[in-house]
């Protein structure tokens, strides 16, 4: 079992996500029905197709099939832009009406998919001069039978363009690669091939086969009857006979092996491993006994994608293989022409292979053909699958660009490096079984329902040992966890156990690889004491039976590392793993998969304890391995991109975290059923990203429908509801949407109050979302008792410098803030600059944003030397971090504003203000909120430079815009009716500062609790006007003349008993911002 593997899924950052749409799901899955056999597709477009009415039609519909497998047809552009968008690997060949094709070519020429266009009209001379402007369109025509022949020519075009190659990585680049480095598909389609070759095929694996075809073909007589004929004379004919014949059986062949689809490659594995045969054969009847001085040149012209070209440019002096069956010819006139018909397409590169053969290689077979082909051409040499050859020399023909002879030689070469990873592979895979051993192959190709199909039909079948049995069983435990039916693994692991503790002594490695995996699945679903305590009795085994330096004991330190890493223990976990990699290290290639698991491994430990530089060094470390050893598609790269992601997430470089989630989608997306956690984990955690960015409604939609997929799929108490309710209830508070905000994170708390450790970074999470919500609703003390709450667990689990405890400090230092505890508060923000400079490189933005938050602090004490200096060093950061119409560079400067207008210098800070102003101006709509506030920050400088007019105005703006946008009763109205009575004192209109006034008192007094800061606000705005108002008149004096002009406003006559007429700073109207 590859245990490695598994370890890395479970160490997967965790998260939420949301699903394709319905209709985005019924088009792939006929889009995947599509193309199962062929290298291309069909697509004809045209408003009028009606196949069910209209005879013309269906009989087009006919013809078209005698060339292709399917057809499909769309009578909506829009609908078949996007069947087209959603094809990953093959060829589209389209038909299309000549007055859709005008509108609809523009779209999608350049679509890599798009291969080869037909107008079909009536009118042809309508078309000619539009259709000039696209290269793809390969003509207009009138008789669909014209068509037929076309499809024809570049169907057989396309199947040679398609043959899978491996090329080496880029040499020139980098010192360190090994220039003769192939790709992973070439060890694993080697394997594969193999495998095949020690299965002993039988007469029910035609016919199933052949049964497939049917289905396939239903709706297709031309190719129904070749599935007939291949039934009746399978046997009669030679495989090179079928594979040259004109029927289906070759290029289904070809893109089974391109695609390295499980099933389709099982399906027809018997032509596969005849037709291997068959080349052997004649090869050894044809070349026993040459030398190399019978060496010979053959030649093969295609296409490539220009990605594939400079590739093969670069490899000059590398190797390459073609890693299917290839047909060369020693006729070059016929290769040159397949080279310059590949040059019409625009995407394509012609290409003359001229193929050096020394006939004394023995490692690959080939054979002349001419005698057993069913075309009887001249000359024609069939290489079978994973033909290897020395590149030489590139050079363009006729100085044309795009029409490039390449020279190659055969060989039998290989990278030193590769072979000894395809040695591990082929041990890692090995079985008593061959059906067993290709079902372990698919498992390490991540194709889990195939493998466990292979399992489960060898279970079926009642031929297997007990031992055998046993091995199955441990197979399909390791598909269950992969799966992550945890459940159903554990079963599969434990029947395994019981078989080889029977079979086997009780310190067998076997018995052990059991204890690991239980061990593993133990630690997947929280069991951690069960999975340490299996994990040891592995260890005890593996260190009793195995060598020092065993892959293995590498495999036990790993996982134990693991648990340890989930129970918080990190100096362990960090022991632990340095222990696993020193191993593999040692013993193993220098690209291989254990070693990626380990680097990945050792990054989420650094990860959690903050130290994020390493963490970023060894995830990218894994990324680079599994980029050279895994394919495109595999599972355990979204694992490395999903890692990096969430690093560059903490680290604040949202583009970078945005990019890498949305490469993890991709890859979930194409290898995972629709509801597996890992996708929905993608869609989550790119959900995350957006609500950091802003992007409230995406964020909100994607987080939604998660949650209706988690309801469906898991009990009620699960945790992971827990965190689809946090991050719906986070993204309303974002909103301003308190109410719901704390209703969704209160049922996160319940749920893992009831499930989870007293001491869990779950409710570290809870707690801080609550304190949150009752921050922004300003019932202080309750959200510094859910901080403390936060602190109190933090400070057990986390070491005293990690960045998570600076989260803790910063909000409990906010809430002190608020209530006026500013020494509090400043020690609180100091403990996070610590924590931060020390953690964090210097022009990081949450560096910035401690500045921000002590300079803030100083500025309400009154040091406003010290609020300038770290206001300053804040904006510094946030110039050179973020783009020129960040949001946070307008609150930076109405920071600097805020600070300016307290020292009375207030030009600066009318300058700062402004520029404020102007990036709100630029990317909010002319009645946000925020541009309200920066009219009333505005409008209280110009009221402190006397131009009441101006201050006014400003005001009197910013109410405009509360009172289009806001409810009747919410509180910024009352800052708004605040700031105007303000100036209303200055103006000495006292009869409309009062009336401004007691507008926000009403206001707040409806909307506020009674010990609510802002409250205290309006009352003090209240006594600050009978202050100013009556200011000749003793305290006591002008308490009973309050108390008779404003009986009923007896809180206003209490504040005013409390003003001192000598302390002239008292008297001064407080504004809330």
């Amino acid at each position: 079992m590859n245990k490695e593997e598994k370890s890395t899924i479970i160490t997967t950052t965790t998260a939420t996500a949301v699903m394709p749409s319905e209709h985005t799901s019924i088009r792939q899955r006929r889009s995947l029905n599509a193309c199962m056999v062929q290298n291309f597709l069909l697509v004809w477009l045209d408003s009028s197709i009606d196949p069910e009415n209209n005879n013309d039609c269906k009989n087009t519909i006919s013809k078209l099939k005698e060339v292709v497998s399917s057809v499909n047809t769309f009578t909506d552009a829009d609908e078949c832009i996007d069947f087209i968008n959603d094809l990953k690997q093959d060829r589209v060949f389209m038909i299309v009406s000549g007055t859709l094709g005008q509108t609809t070519i523009p779209i999608i020429h350049e679509m890599l998919q798009l291969s080869t266009v037909f107008i079909f009209c009536a009118n042809p001379v309508r078309h000619e001069e539009w259709a000039k402007k696209w290269p793809k369109i390969k003509g207009i025509f009138t008789d669909i039978a014209l068509i037929c022949k076309a499809l024809q020519q570049a169907a057989q075009e396309c199947d040679q363009n398609m043959i899978l190659i491996s090329f080496i990585t880029t040499s020139s680049e980098s010192s360190k690669q090994s220039l003769d480095q192939l790709d992973s598909s070439f060890m694993y389609t080697q394997i594969m091939k193999e495998i095949l070759l020690t299965i002993n095929f039988q007469q029910h694996h035609i016919d199933e086969f052949l049964t497939y075809c049917r289905d396939v073909f239903a709706n297709n007589p031309n190719e129904l009857y070749h599935v007939n004929e291949l039934q009746q004379e399978y046997h009669k004919h030679l495989p090179i006979w079928w594979y040259t014949y004109d029927c289906f059986l070759h290029w289904m062949l070809n893109r089974s092996l391109r695609t390295m689809e499980a099933r389709s490659i099982i399906r027809i594995g018997f032509f596969i491993r005849d037709l291997h045969d068959h080349i052997a054969k004649l090869h050894a009847q044809q070349f026993a006994g040459k030398s190399t001085s019978n060496s010979f040149i053959v030649y093969r012209g295609q296409g490539l994608s220009k990605a594939d070209f400079d590739q093969l440019i670069k490899s000059e002096g590398g190797l390459l293989s073609f890693n299917s069956f290839i047909s060369t010819t020693m006729n070059l006139q016929v290769s040159l022409e397949f080279a310059r018909k590949a040059m019409e397409s625009s995407d394509l590169i012609g290409i003359l292979f001229v193929m050096k053969i020394d006939p004394s290689i023995a490692s690959t077979s080939f054979a002349d053909i001419c005698d057993v082909s069913y075309c009887k051409q001249e000359a024609e040499m069939l290489f079978s699958m994973h033909s290897i050859f020395r590149v030489g020399s590139a050079e363009q023909m006729n100085e044309n660009s795009r029409l490039w002879q390449v020279n190659l030689t055969l060989s039998n070469e290989n990278d030193p490096d590769l072979h000894v990873l395809t040695e591990y592979t082929r041990d890692e895979t090995k079985a008593s079984i061959p059906w067993l051993r290709l079902a372990k192959l698919m498992i390490k190709l991540a194709q889990y329902t195939e493998a466990e199909d292979l399992c489960k039909t060898l279970l079926t079948q009642g031929k297997c040992h007990d031992y055998d049995i046993g091995n199955i069983f441990y197979q399909l435990g390791v598909i269950k966890f992969h799966l992550k039916n945890y459940a159903e693994a554990l079963k599969f692991f434990e029947k395994s156990l019981q078989i080889r503790q029977k079979q086997l002594s009780s310190q067998h490695p076997d018995v052990a690889d059991c204890y690991n995996d239980i061990a593993i699945v133990h630690d997947s679903i929280g069991d951690y004491s069960k999975a340490l305590s299996s994990h040891q009795k592995a260890q005890e085994i593996y260190q009793t039976t195995l060598y020092l330096n065993h892959p293995q004991l590498a495999t036990s330190y790993h996982n134990i590392g693991v648990v340890y890493n989930h129970m918080d223990n990190y100096s362990n976990a960090l022991s632990s793993h340095q222990k696993a990699l020193k191993i593999r290290q040692a013993t193993l290639p220098s690209n291989h998969p254990q070693l990626a698991t380990s680097y990945s491994s050792l990054g989420s430990v650094y990860d959690k304890m903050g130290d994020y530089s390493n963490a970023l060094s060894c995830h990218q470390k894994a990324l680079a391995i599994r980029q050279k050893v895994l394919p495109s598609n595999h599972p355990s790269l979204a694992v490395s991109y999903n890692d990096i992601a969430s690093l560059y997430y903490k680290m604040g470089d949202y583009t970078n975290a945005l990019s890498h989630h949305q490469k993890t989608l991709e890859i979930n997306q194409k290898s995972l059923p629709s509801s597996h956690f890992d996708l929905i984990a993608s869609y989550n955690n790119i959900a995350s990203v957006y609500d950091k960015m802003g992007d409230y409604p995406n964020a909100l939609s994607f987080h939604q429908k998660t949650l209706e997929i988690h309801q469906k799929v898991l009990p009620s108490n699960h945790p992971q509801l827990g965190t689809s309710y946090n991050t719906i209830g986070s993204v309303y508070n974002n909103m301003g949407e308190y109410m719901n905000a704390l209703s969704y994170h209160q049922k996160a708390l319940e749920i893992y109050q009831k499930t989870l450790p007293s001491n869990h970074p779950e409710l570290i999470t809870s707690y801080n979302h609550i304190g949150l919500v009752y921050n922004n609703v300003c019932d202080y003390h309750a959200a510094l008792s859910y901080y403390q709450k936060s602190l109190e667990i933090n400070e057990k689990i986390l070491p005293l410098q990690h960045p998570d405890l600076t989260n803790s400090y910063n909000t409990i230092g906010s809430v002190y803030e608020k209530i006026g505890f500013y020494l509090n508060a400043l020690s609180s923000y100091q403990k996070v600059l610590q924590i931060q400079q020390t953690t964090l490189p210097a022009n990081n933005s949450e560096l910035a944003t401690s500045y921000s938050n002590i300079g803030s602090v100083y500025n309400k004490i009154g040091n406003y030397s010290d609020a300038l200096s770290y206001h300053q060093k804040a904006l510094e950061i946030y110039k050179k971090t973020l783009d020129s119409n960040h949001p946070t560079l307008s609150t930076s400067y109405n920071h600097l504003g805020w600070v300016y207008f307290n020292m009375g210098d207030y030009s600066n800070a009318l300058s700062s203000y402004q520029n404020a102003f102007e990036i709100r101006q630029r990317t909010l709509p002319s009645d946000h909120p925020e541009l309200a506030t920066s009219y009333n920050y505005i409008g209280s400088v110009y009221n402190k430079m006397h131009d009441y007019a101006n201050a006014l105005s400003y005001h009197e703006k910013a109410l405009e815009i509360h009172q289009k946008t806001l409810p009747s009763n919410d509180r910024c109205l009352a800052t708004s009716y605040s700031y105007i009575g303000w100036v209303y004192i200055s103006m000495s209109d006292y009869s409309n500062a009062l009336s401004s006034y007691q507008k926000a008192l009403e206001l707040r007094e409806k909307d506020l609790s009674s010990n609510h800061p802002q409250l205290a606000t309006s009352y003090n705005n209240v006594g600050s006007f009978f202050h100013q108002r009556y200011a000749a008149i003793n305290v006591t004096k002008n308490n009973l003349f309050v108390h008779d002009q404003q009986k009923k406003r007896t809180k206003h006559i209490a504040i005013c008993r409390q003003i001192s007429l000598n302390d002239s700073s008292s008297a001064k109207p407080q504004i809330s911002n």
